[in-house]
């Protein structure tokens, strides 16, 4: 596999920037960008709170499996995931042998300022600090980090996108 053919996956907690920095990065690059929690909804039918909801979180996190797996056989897409996707060490395994993933990670008051108000993060509305602070050790295996705490999501774009280019040359 051509080190330039890899997939860019982006992980990080909710609220980190994943999906704004991936669209930006797939368009800097000229990459497709898949948002996993999106191929999600369309796997299920039905938005993430109601499979969460309806379903529970195990038959989420089935699905998650299946997304991840097959994303992690394509190839030079910019792929932002679920916060909790690579949390799994199967899903981190898969991702890291077939991708170049970035961590995000922002302030626990950042993330607060950025979600406060939204609708549609069935973790967020919970303890979402106490599994923030359970999440970190996971989150740090992640060969590559990037602290968005401050940053605009045009800065965070650029220092993914100059990981990326370093990596290779």
């Amino acid at each position: 596999m051509a080190t330039n053919d890899r997939n860019i996956v982006i992980t990080g907690f909710m609220g980190t920037g994943k999906t704004t920095v991936g669209r930006g990065v797939a368009a800097a690059l000229q990459r497709q960008f898949i948002d996993t929690d999106e191929r999600i909804v369309e796997v299920a039918g039905k938005p993430i709170p109601e499979i969460f909801a309806q379903d529970g979180e195990a038959a989420f996190r089935h699905i998650e499996r299946r997304v991840c797996r097959f994303y992690a056989g394509q190839r030079g897409l910019v792929i932002a995931t679920g916060g909790g996707m690579l949390v799994d060490e199967s899903n981190l395994r898969v991702m890291v042998a077939s991708g170049f993933v970035v961590c995000l990670n922002a302030s626990p008051d950042e993330i607060r300022q950025r979600l406060t108000g939204q609708t549609g993060r069935p973790l967020f509305s919970g303890d979402w600090e106490s599994l923030l602070e359970k999440r970190r050790a996971i989150y740090a295996k992640i060969p590559h980090q990037i602290d968005t705490t401050g940053k605009t999501p045009n800065q965070i774009t650029q220092e993914v996108v100059a990981l990326w280019q370093n990596a290779f040359t």
